[in-house]
Order: C-alpha cells, then structure tokens, then sequence
C-alpha cells in the first residue's frame, strides 16, 4: 500500500484541471510536493490554496525541452528524494490526420510520451536502490482506443501503456510500483489547449469535456487507486463503453461504433 504522508509527490501538469486536484488531494493527505508546469504565475496559486504552502516547491518546466537528470536533481533539492512521480502533464489535438503536420505529432509525443518516460527513467535508479518508489501516469481512455482527430494522442497514450507495463514486468518485484490511470471525459481545459490545425490552441472547451467529472473527484480517485497498487484505473462514465465495445466485439464493429461518433 503506497501511503502518501510523510512522503515526497513530484507532479507535473500542476497548474490545474487534473493536475491541480492532485496536489489539492496528495496535500490532503500529508505529502509534501514538487510542483510542475509551464506557467509559474499559476503553480503558484495552486501553491497558495494548499493547507501547508510551506511543504510545496514549484519547478517550473517545459516538457517539450528539459533535461531530466538535471530536472531530478533539481527536484529532489526540495525535500529529498522523490518517492511518487505523478506524470500528469499532456497535450492533445484537434486535427484530422491529413491536416496534422509532424511537427505537431513530434510535439505532442514529446510531451505526453518522451517526458513523461524521461523523468520516470531519470527517478527509477533512486528509487531501486531504495527499494520503494510509485510511477503514476495519466494515460486517457484513448489508451486503450482510438478515434477521428486523435491520431497524435492516441498514439501518444497507446505508447505509454507498453512502456509502464513492461517496466512493471522488469522492477515490480523490486518494490517499484506503476500505476496507468485513463480518466474519460473530465472537466479541464484539455480540448482549449490541444493543437488545432494551424498548431495553435484549438481554443474550445468542448462539451462532453466541458460537462465531465469534477477533477477533485477524478484525482481523489486516482490517489485512492495509488494507495490499493492498483496497476491501471479507468475513471469513466458512459465514455467507458467505447473501451469495452473494443474490447469483446470484432474491430469491425468498434470501427463502424466509432465512425458514427460526431467528434470534434
């Protein structure tokens, strides 16, 4: 069981949505936080409305060109070594696969695949030698599925679910544990920030997104399946069907399901 007071929770995409919740609940119950994320200004309002403001450091970071020896380094000078490593941090798209260009799937994989295995790569020498240590990592329902206009993203979550389960095989029986979270539909700025086809922000909320979970809940959810081991969640509503019509009906009728979704 992977207790969080008293210990070191370093977590990236912190300056809100999912990110936010998670330093608002790891605080909660005890943990003494890294805080990462582009913006500074807004990592610390986060810092500034958490009980122990005292207990919390902000590492402000771009995950699409970092350093991750130098970046663990730096985070471990706060309060020690890094015992969670939530890998929060993401981008998406709203753009079809005939108008994505590579530069934007080399974005989109850099920050939402490449940092996230860079840091935990960077973290797992440490934790070995001590013998304990949890990797957590917001994956997306499109892990285990895909769809129109996700071709980076899914992609992007797809990859990260062969990496941490392989390195789960590799170190789980040396007291590192691996955690794949996969929310559905929550309520944060995800699709406003995904790229849209001229590589900017696509600038919506949309409004499955916009009418999804509270992400409080979602994070209090993914802390309480950190403390069980659990080795992936999925923390969905109806959008979970899509997950299980892939998984037991033919890829025929998933493809046909899917084709028929009007999806922005």
């Amino acid at each position: 069981m992977t207790q969080l007071a008293g210990k070191t929770v370093w977590i990236t995409g912190a300056s809100g949505g999912i990110g936010e919740g998670l330093a608002q609940q790891a605080a909660r119950r005890g943990a003494k936080l890294v805080l990462t994320a582009r913006r500074e200004a807004e990592l610390e309002r986060v810092r500034q409305a958490l009980p122990r403001p005292q207990e919390v450091a902000l590492l402000p970071l771009d995950l699409a060109q970092f350093d991750a020896g130098d970046t663990v380094r730096r985070a471990e000078a706060f309060f020690g070594p890094v015992d969670v490593l939530a890998n929060n941090a993401g981008i998406s798209q709203r753009t079809t696969t005939l108008e994505t260009p590579m530069a934007a799937y080399r974005q989109i994989m850099e920050v939402d695949f490449f940092a996230p295995v860079a840091l935990t790569k960077a973290l797992l020498p440490g934790m070995v030698a001590r013998g304990s240590g949890h990797v957590v990592t917001v994956s997306s329902v499109f892990g285990h599925i895909a769809m129109a206009r996700r071709t980076a993203y899914a992609a992007a979550k797809h990859a990260l679910h062969g990496f941490y389960d392989s390195a789960r095989i590799e170190l789980g029986g040396q007291g590192i544990r691996f955690t794949l979270v996969c929310p559905g539909f929550v309520a944060t700025q995800v699709s406003a920030n995904a790229l849209g086809p001229d590589g900017r922000p696509w600038g919506q909320v949309d409004a499955d997104i916009g009418a999804g979970m509270d992400p409080a809940v979602c994070a209090d959810r993914i802390w309480r399946a950190v403390e069980q081991d659990r080795y992936e969640v999925m923390i969905a509503g109806k959008e979970a069907v899509a997950v299980y019509i892939k998984r037991f009906l033919p890829l025929t009728a998933y493809t046909a399901f899917a084709r028929r979704l009007k999806v922005m």
